[in-house]
């Protein structure tokens, strides 16, 4: 994590007492995750219970179909599948360990209708000019594409969730308060942990921001950001991992020999090409991913500088690729084989509790 918008004035609120939330997501697009999906969860685990705060978690399985979804004339199209993947992803979410009573966790499809009024201001505040700059749509993107980044956007404002942070009831309309002071909850402010990615959604939002909420809120509205690099695949250091290609990603599925494998078989090295070679210049940390991996998962931070060292002068206990290679591979089996015992013990029944509206605020 290496950048933010306005992370100090969430510092802030917390000095102040002024309540705030994280709100994070996931496009499921594939039934297993993998670890650069875990990344921005473990993160936003850390942040809830270092801030003790209220957590909502956006499935985005309306988005994946809208950009992604098929048809066929036989068969129909293929929107229930997506609604499938966020019940598999949310197991995976769920098993990070984010605190039950402060997080909710919630499909676009079915959550969609509480959000709506929120969306509507949305709609009403950005022009499609703003929308086809900012993301590239032109004449031929369906006209999902155009209305989604008002979907992604609506969890920034709590009036997205009168029940979950404001209290209310289900059956009070927006009209109908039934006698209840719910204003307060219309100022709390909302901090998004994302990959940089997802900038671009949020630039959006904090534009319109100020149209949307009380001249008291303390960030005007704008939800506050902060961006994680995007986790590096095996094959290189720059872009991103993909669940499409197998061999660019260690998946939270993956068995502890496959592991060793695709680590062994694929991780880029920055090592050089012979002993002689290594022990007279040393690897270079900044493309080994090996390295890079561990700055991620390794904990003891004097044995990654220990690492680094060593590997970096070709010298001492970590000279070599396949010293380094084999800590990751430790580290990783460790971590995917407590995060399958975890995700294990969540049912179906489990993720609809998490998924149930219920005052987390």
């Amino acid at each position: 994590f290496f950048s933010h918008r306005d992370m100090t004035k969430i510092c802030d609120c917390l000095e102040n007492n002024q309540p705030f939330y994280l709100y994070t997501g996931r496009g499921p697009s594939s039934g297993a995750m993998h670890l650069g999906h875990l990344v921005p969860f473990l993160f936003t685990k850390w942040l809830q219970q270092a801030f003790q705060c209220p957590l909502v978690i956006q499935m985005t399985d309306d988005e994946k179909f809208i950009f992604k979804g098929t048809y066929d004339d036989e068969t129909g199209d293929n929107l229930d599948y997506f609604a499938k993947l966020t019940v598999a992803n949310a197991k995976d979410i769920i098993a990070c360990g984010f605190i039950p009573e402060k997080t909710f966790l919630f499909s676009s499809l079915e959550y969609v209708g509480r959000m709506y009024p929120t969306i509507v201001r949305i709609w009403k505040a950005v022009t499609n000019n703003t929308v086809n700059g900012i993301f590239g749509f032109d004449g031929s993107s369906n006209i999902g594409k155009i209305a989604f980044p008002a979907i992604q956007a609506a969890p920034s404002f709590p009036t997205s969730f009168p029940t979950v942070l404001g209290g209310k009831d289900k059956g009070d309309t927006i009209t109908k308060q039934k006698g209840k002071d719910l204003s307060a909850y219309r100022n709390m402010a909302c901090l998004i942990p994302c990959a940089i990615d997802q900038d671009p959604y949020f630039r959006m939002t904090r534009d319109i921001a100020h149209k949307l909420v009380p001249k008291s809120h303390p960030l005007g509205g704008k939800p506050a950001l902060i961006h994680s690099k995007f986790f590096p695949p095996l094959q290189g250091a720059e872009g991103k991992m993909s669940s499409s290609n197998e061999n660019s990603a260690v998946f939270l599925t993956d068995a502890p020999e496959v592991i060793e494998r695709k680590v062994k078989e694929h991780a880029f090295s920055g090592g050089q090409d012979t002993k002689k070679k290594q022990e007279e210049f040393g690897a270079n940390l900044t493309v080994d991913i090996a390295y890079q991996w561990l700055r991620f998962f390794l904990e003891d931070d004097e044995e990654l500088e220990k690492i680094g060292k060593d590997y970096s002068t070709g010298s001492g206990e970590y000279w070599s690729t396949g010293i380094v290679k084999a800590r990751l591979v430790k580290e990783l089996q460790e971590l995917v084989g407590a995060h399958q015992k975890k995700r294990d013990l969540v049912t179906d029944e489990i993720v609809y509790e998490w998924m149930q509206e219920r005052l987390i605020a």
